[in-house]
């Protein structure tokens, strides 16, 4: 399950935050979550409405988005 398909954004849902499709569980909450050394099986007891391939492909949209934010390290010249 790829991210693209699992998150949404709508500007009249949550103010625009990125939330589980056809859910109001925000990214963010998960993301805490998983941060605060939940489990997956935790997480999922916690938001039954999502699934363990949801919360998986919240963490490779959260790698992705680290990913693209950080900045590309200089290569160095020929001298």
């Amino acid at each position: 399950m790829s991210h693209e398909s699992v998150v949404h954004t709508d500007p009249d849902i949550l103010g625009g935050k990125p939330v589980f499709r056809g859910t109001r569980v925000t990214l963010r909450t998960v993301l805490a979550s998983l941060a605060d050394s939940d489990s997956i099986d935790e997480i999922l007891r916690s938001f039954p409405t999502l699934s363990e391939q949801q919360v998986r492909a919240v963490i490779a949209f959260a790698a992705a988005s680290v990913q693209e934010d950080l900045p590309l390290p200089e290569l160095p010249t020929g001298a």
